[in-house]
């Protein structure tokens, strides 16, 4: 049989022409198909923060927010059902679920609340406009400011179904929560490409939240046992161990975003102080809305307004609701009602975060109770590097 013989320089030519070819329908075909670098279409909000904090308060700046679905501590189920394991054993089944929250997946809940039936099954629940309004509850308006009463009255027993169907319907989805002791368990949330995550760190003087601690001894005593790992007893804060802890946190987390950062942490942190918030409400709070590809409203801002504005410090039955009160007292009322000896003690606990974030420590209880004398410091010029924007003070 003769053979053909193919010169090599046309074979080349023919390896080179398919070569091409392909190249062009892998480029077509790609032109076609969603990369894994597209960001997802909902932004994703973890407001990362410790109890008594002020993170209640900031949870409502995004919760009133017509664009915004919100949950309030949804990983309170989970400290609830497996309260005998320490916070840091935690940590994962905590992240598991605010996951899957930010998916807008509510199967997660089977694990910790089998029996739900109705929206009043969730912890917190009426916290949340976007539940106590369409397409949740059918009672309220996107663009209305609801109130927890109200919304308790109306819309506790629209079923449970309607928390996931709401969900789906907004451009964000934010979660503000008081169990994530250290920044790194979050990186997995922070690569997942199913997630465009961003973390507003919100924190506040150690010596203000201990004064905000004391009204709420009995609330806290089961979550002081978890973070202390006590297997399940209840623990009074006497000796601020658990204070020692969150200070400890908060030193972690701003030092873990701010000090030689992983890449894709850029952009994608910022850490506010609640007494810079309610000393300029409607700037600091425009900043952290840009930070997250929201803006404020013409009813929104008013609304700011009237609840930073309010006359007196607000009431101890009021610890864990959002009224209106003058909101420059509350962050001072500790300078006044704590004695100088507690003052001490917390500031023996908690110096490294009272230095690193910004506060002012006192020698003497006369420098505690001269309100002229400011303990809260100007922000340094590298202290919030990895916001989007410039520091302001």
């Amino acid at each position: 049989m003769a053979r053909i013989r193919i010169p090599s320089t046309i074979v080349l030519i023919f390896v080179t022409v398919q070569t091409g070819f392909l190249l062009f329908m892998y480029a077509r075909y790609s032109s076609f198909t969603p990369q894994s670098e597209e960001k997802p279409s909902q932004v994703h909000v973890l407001i990362l923060s410790s109890w008594r904090s002020g993170s209640s308060f900031v949870g409502q700046l995004f919760s009133q927010h017509p664009s915004v679905f919100y949950l309030m501590e949804p990983a309170w189920h989970v400290w609830v059902t497996m309260y005998q394991n320490s916070a840091k054993v935690l940590h994962m089944a905590v992240r598991d679920l605010v996951r899957s929250v930010f998916l807008c997946d509510m199967s997660v809940f089977d694990a910790y609340m089998p029996w739900k039936r109705n929206l009043s099954d969730l912890f917190q629940w009426a916290a949340s406009r976007a539940l106590c309004s369409a397409p949740a509850c059918d009672f309220f308006q996107r663009t209305d400011i609801t109130s927890e009463l109200a919304c308790k009255t109306l819309c506790g027993r629209y079923p449970f179904s309607k928390v996931e169907e709401a969900c789906k319907t907004y451009s964000h989805v934010v979660i503000k929560e008081v169990r994530f002791f250290d920044l790194k368990v979050l990186y997995p949330l922070l690569t997942d490409p199913s997630l465009n995550l961003k973390i507003i760190h919100l924190v506040r003087d150690p010596r203000a939240v201990v004064k905000s601690r004391e009204q709420s001894v009995k609330a806290l005593a089961r979550d002081n046992g978890i973070v202390l790992s006590t297997n399940g007893t209840k623990v009074e804060d006497s000796k601020y161990k658990v204070m020692q802890e969150v200070c400890r946190s908060h030193v972690q987390i701003y030092e873990t975003a701010t000090l030689k950062p992983p890449n894709f942490l850029k952009d994608r942190y910022l850490m506010v102080r609640f007494e810079d918030l309610v000393r300029e409400p409607l700037s600091e709070i425009s900043e952290m809305y840009k930070f997250t590809d929201l803006s404020l409203t013409p009813r929104l801002k008013s609304w700011i307004y009237n609840i930073t504005h309010g006359q007196g410090p607000g009431k101890k039955k009021e610890a864990f609701k959002i009224t209106s009160r003058d909101a420059v007292s509350v962050s001072q009322a500790w300078r006044n009602i704590l004695s100088f000896q507690k003052v001490k003690k917390i500031q023996e606990v908690c110096k490294g975060a009272i230095n690193i974030l910004g506060y002012q420590l006192v020698d003497s209880e006369k420098e505690q109770r001269d309100l002229t004398l400011d303990l809260v410091l100007p922000r340094r010029q590298n202290q919030f590097s990895w916001s989007s924007f410039n520091p302001k003070h």
